[in-house]
Order: C-alpha cells, then sequence, then structure tokens
C-alpha cells in the first residue's frame, strides 16, 4: 500500500521514460486545437485500457480551452461508462498543495524553511535516532529527512487487512509515531527518499503555527485564487462524490479487482488526501505557476529542487521537474487505494495534462510507457 498511497516512483520512471521515449503516434501538425488535442487524448485513454485498466480520464488544459477523453468503464458490474470529469483521489498531488499553504506562511513571516520541526513541535518527532531539532522544514517538503515513510506499515497489504481497516480513523500524530518506531534512513540532507511522513509532519506545523487544521486553509489560500470549486478533504467520510468511477485495487496474484472505492482518507492526510476531478487539478497547476498562489520568492523556492535519477528529474518543494524531449516540465503523481494519477504542465502554466485512472494496469510497464508518451505529445507536439 506505501506504493500506493504517494507513488513517487511511477513519475520517477515517468521522468527517465520521458527523456528518452520515442513518439509513436502521428505528430499533430501546427498548433494544437480543440480537435487535435481531443484525438490525441483519445487514442491515449484508449491504448490504456487496452493495458488492463477498468477506467481512464484526461484532460489538456491551454489556456481556457480544455479537451477531454474517456475509455473503459466506471463500474466493472454494471459496464456503465466513466463519467466526465469525474471525481478521484489525488494523492500525492496533496502534497503540491501542503507545500503551497506552509510557503505561503513563509511568505507572511511566520516560520522560516530553515525553522526545526522541533522549533514548532516539541518531542513529537524523537525516538529511535530520530531528531526533529537536526530536520528542516525544507528537508520535509523536499523529503531529505530520512524519516520513514509511515505508509510501510499500515495493515493495508492484503484483501482482508484492507476490509479490516479501511474505515479506520487516523490522527496524524499517530501516522507519524509508525514512522518513527523505526530509525532514519539517513541523516538529514544527506539524501533524498520519498516518505510521507514529511507531509504529515509539514501538515502538522501548520495546524501549529495557523491554529486550524491545513484542510482549513485550503478554500482561502488555494481554491478560490484557481477558481476551484470541485477539490475537498473529505476526513472520515469515505465516499467520493458522484460522479465517479469505482476504484478497483490489485492485491496480487489472487485479487486482481477488489472494489476500494470506499476508503477513510485520514490514513493520507496532508500527503495524499484530497479529492477532486480533472478540471479543477488542471486550474491548480496553472493558477501555481502562473504565480497566482505563491510570491516571486517562495515560487522559487519551491522550484530549487535535488537531482533523483541520473536523467535529471528532481524534486523541489511539493514538485517534481520532469525532463521530456521538449525541456523541463513540471508536476507530480499520486496514487491511492485503486485510484492513480499523473500530471504535468508547461514552465509557463499555459499547458497542463491530467491523467487518472481507476485500477491497477494489468501491464503496468506499457501503461506507464503510454502515459509518459500522452505527456510528452500533449505538452511538447504544441510548443
Amino acid at each position: 500500500m506505501h506504493r500506493r498511497i504517494g507513488r513517487a516512483a511511477a513519475l520517477v520512471a515517468t521522468a527517465t521514460a520521458a527523456a528518452t521515449l520515442t513518439t509513436a503516434v502521428p505528430a499533430v501538425a501546427g498548433p494544437a486545437s480543440a480537435h487535435s488535442d481531443r484525438r490525441l487524448l483519445q487514442q491515449a485513454v484508449d491504448d490504456l485500457a487496452g493495458y488492463g485498466i477498468t477506467g481512464v480520464q484526461a484532460l489538456i488544459r491551454d489556456g481556457r480551452r480544455t479537451a477531454e477523453a474517456r475509455a473503459g468503464v466506471a463500474d466493472i458490474t454494471t459496464n456503465r461508462p466513466v463519467p466526465k470529469n469525474g471525481y478521484f483521489r489525488m494523492g500525492s498531488n496533496t502534497k503540491t498543495f501542503t507545500s503551497v499553504i506552509l510557503l505561503q506562511l513563509v511568505g507572511e513571516g511566520r516560520l522560516r524553511l530553515d525553522d526545526t520541526v522541533e522549533r514548532w513541535l516539541p518531542g513529537v518527532v524523537t525516538g529511535n535516532g530520530n531528531d526533529g531539532a537536526a530536520i528542516t522544514v525544507r528537508q520535509l517538503l523536499r523529503h531529505e529527512s530520512g524519516l520513514a515513510n509511515y505508509t510501510d506499515y499500515l495493515a493495508l497489504q492484503t484483501p482482508e487487512d484492507f476490509e479490516a481497516h479501511r474505515y479506520d480513523h487516523w490522527e496524524d500524530a499517530d501516522l507519524v509515531r509508525l514512522a518513527l518506531a523505526h530509525p532514519p534512513l539517513f541523516a538529514p540532507g544527506t539524501d533524498w527518499s520519498y516518505s510521507n511522513t514529511n507531509y504529515t509532519v509539514a501538515g502538522m506545523i501548520i495546524e501549529r503555527v495557523t491554529g486550524k487544521p491545513w484542510h482549513a486553509h485550503l478554500r482561502q489560500r488555494i481554491l478560490q485564487p484557481a477558481g476551484m470549486t470541485q477539490t475537498s478533504f473529505p476526513g472520515d467520510d469515505p465516499d467520493l462524490p458522484d460522479p465517479h468511477a469505482q476504484a478497483y485495487e490489485s492485491f496480487p496474484p489472487d485479487v486482481p479487482r477488489y472494489d476500494a472505492t470506499r476508503w477513510n482518507t485520514t490514513a493520507a492526510g496532508a500527503a495524499g488526501g484530497l479529492v477532486t476531478t480533472p478540471t479543477d487539478l488542471s486550474l491548480f497547476w496553472q493558477a501555481l505557476r502562473q504565480g497566482r498562489l505563491l510570491r516571486p520568492a517562495e515560487f522559487r523556492e519551491m522550484h530549487r529542487t535535488v537531482q533523483i535519477s541520473e536523467n535529471g528529474s528532481g524534486y523541489g518543494l511539493g514538485v517534481f521537474r520532469i525532463p521530456s524531449e521538449c525541456g523541463e516540465l513540471w508536476g507530480h503523481d499520486g496514487g491511492t487505494p485503486g485510484m492513480y494519477t499523473m500530471d504535468a504542465v508547461t514552465p509557463d502554466g499555459d499547458r497542463s495534462v491530467i491523467i487518472s485512472i481507476s485500477s491497477a494496469p494489468t501491464d503496468p510497464a506499457n501503461a506507464s510507457a503510454r502515459a509518459t508518451q500522452l505527456i510528452n505529445d500533449a505538452l511538447c507536439q504544441a510548443r
């Protein structure tokens, strides 16, 4: 399940493939248009459904113009189609939202990126070699803290465990304690390792600084400035808003299609708990890249990355730098039980692509390569 809640490895693989992939579909001739974008998307989602994904939806935003496509089914028992602009759990895209809120507080002078975790959460990160006094806020946001990943230890690895615990409520402090039962992976600032624990701690710092939970800041600080109306943190509510596709988790080798749609997102929280739609998520990336959510100084800090692979992909403060055949792109990916998201945006924010799938593919290598190809085609051919 640690691979599903906050699936960093998927985007690292995407970035690697993006730098070398040869486009296999006909190039779009001339400037991108709504028609060419729809054609490109429809071919891609049809291909993805052919790799064993039950349902997939994708969107390209170009300025104010959008193109959408969908393929597969929303429900394998009724075969109803994937809904247009359906709701889904965005998983670790949530990290970018959490980072934006925290960076806004930095811009307001309410804390500093060089503050230690101990400064704001005294006595919380300690034990088994873990030391909050040695970890900075910046290291949390850039996954350089060395803290173990708590989702490695959630009891959600089998159908039986998932059924027993899918509705459990989790406090942030409980999730952090799961990680602190294990020694750090490395000394803070000496290496990089993706850990959902970092953003759970970041959410706790936001609450300590402001007196409000991290998600209480969403509307004023992000949703309203970006014009978003379909994004929320459901907390203990296990249901997705309508319309949505069912989420099918894979528990190899025996249960390839387990309905995991109903799930308590407090297990993901500030690291991966938000629900959205393709339209709303594209609005977020556009607003972020166009400077409507962060001041210039904090925007620059967000995009100062540490290299995480040999091909040049990097991670900043809640964002991946994605090398592609047309240069540098930005984005994130995410996964929760049965739902996976990939997205990317051009540096100017004018053009973005969102991909949401509602089951694990039966052919993950080819599905990942095809999704990567879509990102390249959507964001590079029009430039």
